[in-house]
Parts: C-alpha cells; sequence; structure tokens
C-alpha cells in the first residue's frame, strides 16, 4: 500500500496537467524560465540549472524546452563546472543534430573544455599553462575545428578561430617543455622527436625556433652531425637571433662535458651542485 501512494500521487500530476487549460500551462512554463533567467542574470547559476531542468521535465515539448536545455549549458560553464557543461552540450548536440543553434552547443562545449583546468588561483595569478596536460587542449581544439567546419558561418566561428590559434601554441610549446625534461632525463633521442613532431605537425608557431635548437642539441649529443647540421643550418638561417646562437651564427651547446655530475653532487646524492639541464625557450616573460 505504501508503493502505491507514490505512484497515485504521480498519476494525479499527470491528470491534472492534462486537465490545465493551455493558456495556464503557458503562462506556467513562461514564468519557470523567467524565473531560471532571474536567476542566471543574479549569478545564482546553480538554482538557474535546477529551474531550467524543472522546466524542461514539466514540459518537454513547450516552446521554451530547448532554449532552457542551451541555458543549461551556459550555467554550468559560468558556474565553472565544465564537465557538466560538455555532457550538457553533448546532450544537446545529440537530440537536436539539425537546430538552428546546435553550433552554440559546440561553441560552448569548445570553451568548456578550453578552460578545463583552471581553478581560482589560475584566474588571478599568472600560470603557464603549457606545463599542463594537453588532454582537454586538444578537445578544445577538435571542437573548434567541428564547429567551423559544419558552420563556417557561425557568429562564434571568428572567436574559434582565434582561440584555435592560441590553443596550437600553447600544444607546441608544451612538447618543447616535454623536450626539455627528456634533456634532464638524459634521453636525447626522445627530445629530438618532439622538437621534430612541432616542426612537422605545429609549423608557424612561436616554439618553432626552440623546436630547431631543440634538434640540433639532441643530434649534436646523439652523434649525429648530418642531422644537427641540418636543423642548425634551417635555424641560423630563418631565426638568426635565437638565444642559441652566437653573433656568429654558432650553435652554443648547453650540454656536454659540464653535464657530468661532480664529487659533490655524487657524495650528497644529487642534493648539492645539481646539474641545470638546457631549456630551450624564447618566449618573452609571459608569452606562452
Amino acid at each position: 500500500m505504501k508503493k502505491l501512494v507514490p505512484l497515485l500521487m504521480l498519476a494525479a500530476l499527470i491528470l491534472s496537467g492534462c486537465n490545465t487549460p493551455p493558456e495556464q500551462k503557458e503562462l506556467t512554463e513562461r514564468k519557470i524560465y523567467e524565473t531560471a533567467q532571474d536567476y542566471l542574470n543574479s549569478k545564482n547559476y546553480s538554482l538557474a540549472v535546477q529551474n531550467f531542468q524543472l522546466l524542461e521535465s514539466r514540459f518537454p515539448f513547450g516552446p521554451y524546452a530547448e532554449q532552457a536545455q542551451l541555458e543549461i549549458i551556459y550555467a554550468h560553464y559560468r558556474a565553472g563546472d565544465n564537465e557538466a557543461a560538455v555532457a550538457s552540450a553533448d546532450r544537446f548536440i545529440r537530440l537536436h543534430p539539425q537546430h538552428e543553434k546546435v553550433d552554440y552547443a559546440y561553441y560552448m562545449r569548445g570553451l568548456a573544455n578550453y578552460t578545463e583546468g583552471e581553478g581560482l588561483f589560475e584566474r588571478f595569478l599568472p600560470t603557464d599553462m603549457t606545463q599542463r596536460d594537453p588532454g582537454s587542449a586538444i578537445q578544445s581544439f577538435e571542437d573548434f575545428r567541428l564547429l567551423l567546419q559544419r558552420f563556417p558561418e557561425s557568429p562564434y566561428a571568428e572567436d574559434a578561430r582565434a582561440r584555435m590559434i592560441y590553443l596550437r601554441n600553447r600544444l607546441a610549446r608544451y612538447e618543447i617543455n616535454v623536450a626539455n625534461y627528456y634533456f634532464k632525463r638524459k634521453a636525447y633521442l626522445a627530445a629530438a622527436n618532439r622538437g621534430r613532431y612541432v616542426i612537422e605537425n605545429l609549423p608557424q608557431t612561436p616554439a618553432v625556433p626552440d623546436a630547431l635548437a631543440v634538434m640540433t642539441q639532441a643530434y649534436l649529443l646523439l652523434g649525429m652531425e648530418d642531422l644537427a647540421n641540418q636543423s642548425l643550418e634551417v635555424l641560423r638561417k630563418n631565426y638568426p637571433d635565437h638565444p642559441s646562437l652566437d653573433e656568429n651564427g654558432n650553435f652554443e651547446s648547453q650540454v656536454g662535458v659540464d653535464q657530468d655530475r661532480s664529487l659533490l653532487n655524487k657524495a650528497t646524492f644529487g642534493l648539492f651542485d645539481r646539474y641545470d639541464p638546457p631549456k630551450f625557450d624564447n618566449r618573452v616573460k609571459g608569452q606562452e
């Protein structure tokens, strides 16, 4: 009997909804939507989401339902819940692939992935995002690419292009950071491969000069003189002012006999007189 009570109450609500005049339904639906918008405008995103979800559940086929789904994406994003924003965008794209505003869902999905990993600390203090895992950046780039591919005339296309340029630069710099780490681990071939990846897959990014320097340095350490000279020649011809070149265009190797551990370093198990590995980074301060 206790189990029947909720079912009876649900049935009563459904029946009462069926018996509600269309004018009253429209008024109630619009009222919920306006309430949710008020919460959204006052930056109370949690209550905004709750009201938009209530609207969608009570009036799934009403005139405000699809717009409510779009507003939920935005509310989650503004609340800093990027995962929920991405999930809501995916849901809208899946349910309404031909909707006139589906480009907005693609854009918001890219934007949510774009800011993924940026917490309160990163918002107020300068942080080198190229040191972070690139997973969300790669996904954001793909989201924006799909937006431009499917909706080249979208009002969000211009901003998406600008963000893609930034993401390419960020991903290229990440590869250089990894190469610098490989130098520290004395994994010179792996470092060279990272540099080559930037040249082949991320050309025309600010990290290209450093990629050439990485390849030159790594090939020198590997004893591959021909490959080192090829990289050096391209670096010397296109970026003669790179910090790794002296005034005569000669490459100033950052690694060599100086990297051998000193007696003090060995005696203290690496605590003192540490080897400072090469770090190729031609950026001006604050640039990514």
